[in-house]
């Protein structure tokens, strides 16, 4: 089975909608915030092993410990994930934090940022503010 196969793909879909409600509903351990998202998951082809991306409301030490969590639980996810999903193997699950929310966000922050430097440079100089896109190429 190739990685961008059709079967793979399905497979990656329904083990992370699997997973996130489990992580959702199911999990107990304190050490795992409340509001934690399985972002992108990515089973091995021989259906071995899989990458668990997680983003969550934690930082530094607190994150470390719950991907620590994570991984302490990830027993009793497999044998969830066996009971649900009809596999030929059940993938060990290895569980991998996601930062891009958190970068996205901060991005966002910093394009606001150079918006308004810009608004107020233009100000400023006595220009006008430009209405977008039309006025500065006379659409």
């Amino acid at each position: 089975m190739r990685k961008n196969s059709v079967k793979n793909t399905r497979i990656n879909s329904e083990v992370q909608k699997l997973l996130a409600e489990l992580i959702r509903s199911e999990l107990k351990d304190p050490r795992v915030p409340e509001f934690t998202s399985v972002t992108d998951v990515e089973v091995a082809p021989d259906l071995k092993t899989c990458k668990v991306w997680v983003s969550m409301l934690a930082e530094g030490d607190a994150e470390k410990e719950a991907l620590k969590g994570l991984q302490s639980a990830g027993g009793f996810l497999k044998r969830q994930l066996a009971k649900e999903l009809n596999l030929r193997n059940t993938p060990e699950l290895t569980f991998i934090a996601d930062h891009s929310i958190a970068y996205g966000n901060h991005m966002a922050r910093r394009i606001d940022e150079v918006i308004a430097a810009d608004e107020e440079a233009r100000r400023a100089r006595g220009e006008e503010k430009s209405g977008g896109l039309e006025d500065q190429h006379g659409v």
